[in-house]
Parts: structure tokens; sequence; C-alpha cells
């Protein structure tokens, strides 16, 4: 069967996925790739494999539509790069045989003519929190391993409806609970900038496997930073969008109140792409004229406590906005120091176990948010008892739960709302961590100096007042720390503007972005 596949794939003028190579070569069929056989597939494309994983989901697409590349021949070299960076733990699920004959039914759907989506034989990883109808949906932990929903989540039914090939599910930080993707199951989510380091989190596989050129485009889910913190961490750009703007039907929750799925990728440009199948707007957008554009910058808050390789790079970025035009307005969001802290926290605590319970229902699980909760991972099983169960010490109280929902939630959209009117800025920009990615296994306490910080702190102090409010967030790497690790700087836009928001990080990507290195694999 495996040379069948080879020979047919040959026949097409596609290369074959060096783990084909090795089983070929196992079996004994070390002939085929003597000087008749194997150099004629490897002739038929004339792209060099570390280019084709290099490009991104818009160029593939077109490359892929024109027939310059067959989806195939795409497929394999991601496929062949998943597997040669197999110890980054980025997937859970991956069966690259559905992925191939998924391309290959994309080959067949061109030659016959038929009419080509956007996203035509792209591969894409899709977060091991979102349904799909063809792989498990475990969210990472033991009590749903193997749970199949019959039906694919929204998000996930708009990419396959655009052509788009599911390529596995990604690994994560079990039931999204957590920034660090350290997977007591399924194994540490390893960061490709340096693998003794975490990813960031939830959506710490889908980061690595686009960081590590597995695929292009990537699909992640941001409850209160889970978008933003592993792009930010692993030298990517991510787009958290509006609350709302896409559905998150067939997502497992932590809070649907502030649950959005969304995507990871190397290029504004991809981001782009994937907002419009996401939305069905696909109106072009080019990137804004940065000469006289606003961007609000609020010290008191967003900059302090920061690493000092952080800083540097953030001002330094700061300082090429400036230069190529940009107006920085210096103020503060009236009252954050005391609405920010806290807030999604106790909303999310009093309403996760419902809300999963919810879904499990929804979708015909074997078991309830019980279950799920006394099977998950020793480590992680006590906080979730802490956190979610009435009379616990970390459960919020009605009348916690209630002022945080009907009073501070509102208070600090409206200071947001209040604060862009003020500073007439279309964004304000900071950094969207306080550190680099930590080491895996060091994520309760973080040093700055002779300074200590909590994780939380670290990690979530600066993007989580940006999504409790609903406000769409994108995050853009701007270089590396002298040790070699990503930096990012958030912007963050009033809600609902997305689109703007959008056509901005293409004109800032073009000042920003220059530096950026990709990991070396």
């Amino acid at each position: 069967m495996l040379i069948d596949h080879l020979r047919a794939a040959t026949d097409r003028g596609v290369d074959a996925p060096d783990p084909l190579r090795r089983q070929l070569l196992a079996a004994g069929s070390a002939t085929l790739f003597g000087s008749v056989f194997w150099p004629a597939a490897r002739a038929a494309v004339s792209t060099s494999s570390d280019d084709v994983i290099e490009w991104s989901a818009t160029d593939a697409v077109r490359r892929m539509t024109q027939g310059d590349c067959t989806a195939e021949y795409y497929a394999t070299q991601l496929l062949a790069q998943c597997e040669r960076y197999r110890s980054f733990n980025a997937f859970i699920t991956l069966d690259p045989a559905r992925v191939l004959e998924q391309a290959r039914q994309a080959d067949r759907w061109r030659h016959r003519g038929g009419r080509l989506g956007p996203l035509h034989g792209l591969p894409i990883p899709v977060k091991d929190s979102i349904n799909t109808a063809e792989y498990p949906t475990s969210a990472g932990t033991p009590g749903l391993t193997g749970f199949r929903p019959q039906v694919d989540a929204d998000i996930v039914a708009r990419l396959r409806s655009a052509g788009a090939v599911v390529l596995g599910k990604t690994n994560l930080h079990e039931l999204s609970y957590g920034w660090t993707s350290r997977n007591e199951t399924f194994g540490a989510v390893q960061n490709p900038y340096d693998p003794s380091r975490i990813p960031g989190g939830s959506s710490g596989g889908t980061a690595a496997a686009v960081a590590a050129r597995m695929a292009p485009l990537g699909v992640a889910e941001d409850t209160e930073g889970s978008i933003r913190v592993p792009a930010a961490l692993c030298g990517l750009v991510g787009l958290r969008p509006s609350t709302g703007r896409y559905s998150t039907a067939g997502a497992i929750p932590c809070s649907p109140r502030f649950d959005q799925v969304g995507p990871h990728a190397r290029s504004v440009d991809d981001l782009v792409l994937f907002d419009g199948v996401a939305t069905g707007d696909y109106r072009p957008l080019n990137g804004s004229p940065l000469q006289g554009v606003r961007l609000a910058l609020g010290r008191r808050y967003f900059w302090k406590s920061l690493d000092p390789e952080v800083e540097r790079l953030c001002q330094a970025a700061v300082q090429l906005l400036v230069g190529a035009g940009v107006v920085i307005v210096e103020a503060e969001v009236e009252g954050i120091e005391q609405l920010a802290p806290g807030t999604t926290d106790t909303i999310v605590a009093y309403e996760m176990r419902r809300s999963l319970d919810a879904y499990l229902t929804r979708w015909h699980a074997p078991v309830n948010a019980l279950e799920v909760i006394a099977r998950a991972s020793p480590e992680l099983r006590p906080l979730l008892q802490r956190d979610l169960f009435p009379q616990s010490p970390g459960y919020p109280s009605r009348a916690l739960y209630q002022d945080a929902l009907q009073r501070r939630l509102p208070a600090l959209r409206r200071a947001f709302s209040v604060y862009f009117a003020a500073t007439g800025a279309v964004a304000h920009v900071f950094p969207t961590t306080l550190v680099p990615a930590p080491r895996i296994g060091e994520e309760t306490t973080v040093r700055i100096g002779d300074r200590a910080l909590s994780f939380d702190e670290a990690i979530g102090r600066n993007i989580t007042p940006g999504s409790t409010a609903g406000l769409p967030g994108l995050v853009l790497p701007i270089g590396l720390t002298a040790g070699g690790l990503p930096v990012a700087l958030e912007f963050d836009a009033p809600a609902g503007h997305d689109r703007a928001l959008l056509s901005l990080g293409l004109a800032l990507e073009q000042v920003l972005g220059q530096g950026q290195r990709p990991p070396t694999l």
C-alpha cells in the first residue's frame, strides 16, 4: 500500500514525506529511491522543501490555486516537518493518511474545474478544545480522551467550506485553564525558540506548530490571553477578535462571556485571510498610512515591572513607530488598577463548571463536568476543585460574582471607551507579557532582577484587561532578546474595530517585522 501511494504520488509530480520514506526503506523498498524512481519525483517539483515550509498561508493557497504546486505535495512537506519536530509535542492527534487523502481530494477538485475556496488545499492545525467530527476533541484532559463530537465547530465548518484541510488537533494547557501548556497527560509543549521553555498557553500547541513551520496558519482560542500569550512567546502574529465576532459554537468553554476562537500566523496578511473566512467579509484590506496615526500608551499600568530585555525591545519598537510618523499619546485608562485584576477570574470561576456541563450535554459527551474534573490530571485537579466548587476556598460568593458582572465589567468597558475617545487613538500599545518565555517547570515565580513577580502577573497582567473589555487584540513580534527569545507588542483597538486594527497591523508589520528571525530548528 505504501509503495502504491508513493508511485501514485510520483505520477502526480509530488514528493513523499520523510516518515513515508523511512517506512518504505524499513520495508525493504530502498530500490525505489534509486536513480530512476526517486530523483524523478524530486525533479517534478522545482521548489525546495525549505522554501515550501516558509510560505505564508496566502502564498501557499495562491500557488495551489494556480497549479504551481499540488495540495498533496504541500501537505507532504508540512507533515514531514511535523514528524521532524514531533518532540515539541505540538499535536495530540495527527493522521497523515487522512491529511494526504483530503489534499488529494482538493487536487482532484481543482483538476475537474471545481470552484476553489479561499483556503483551497491549506492544512490548518486546530486546538484540541474545538470540535472536529473526524478527530477526537480532548481539551487535553483525561476525562475527554477519545471523545468525538459528531459535528464540526462552526469555525471548523467555515474553514472546511473554504477548502481547508484539518492538520490534526494541537496540544494545550489542560481544559484551557492556564498559560503554560505544560500538559501532564499529553506532555509539555515546547517552545521552538528554546525547547526548555514554555510556548505559552493555553493554545501552546497551535503556536508551536506555526512557529516550527508545521503550518502557516492555525486555530487557537482565547478567554484571558490564550491566543495572545503563545503568539508573543513564540514570535508569531495573533488576533483575538472582538468578543462575539467569530462563532464559538462547538468550542469547549471557560466562559462564553469572554471565549473567542482566533488565528495564529506568521503574517498579518494571513490573519486577514482567516478573518475573511470566519466572517464572510472578503473586502480587500490595505495597510493604513502611519503618518499621524495616534496610538495610546499607558505607562503607569502597562509598562511597569518589565524585564529589561522586554523593555529595551519594546521601547525601541515604539521609537521605530514614531520615526514612521505615529503619534504616541501618553494617557492612563481611568481606574484600571481597581477594575481589571480579578474581574475575569471571578466570572470564569463562577460560570465555568455550568458552561462545561452545558457543552458536554449539547455534544452528547459520555461524562459530565464533575466527572471531567474528578479525572483531571493530579496537578490541575486540586486547582479546579478549589476554584470551581461552591464552599471551596477559591469559589467566589454570589455577591462577589454579581459585583464583577454588574459593576466592574461594565465600568471597565466604559473606561476603555472613554480612553479611546479622549486620546483619539486607534489603538493602545503595550508589551504583551512582562517577560520572555519562562522555563518549563519554573512558572510559579518569575524574577526580574532583584524583584519577584507571580507568574500570573508576569504573563497575564497586560493581556487581561482587553479581553475582559471585549476588545480586539493584535500581537506583533518585534525581535529577540539577547538570549534569542521572542518579544511582542500588543495593539488593542475599540470593540468592533477589528478590520481597522488588521489594516493598521498590515502597516505596523512593515515597520516592526523586519528584524524578526525564525527559530533555529
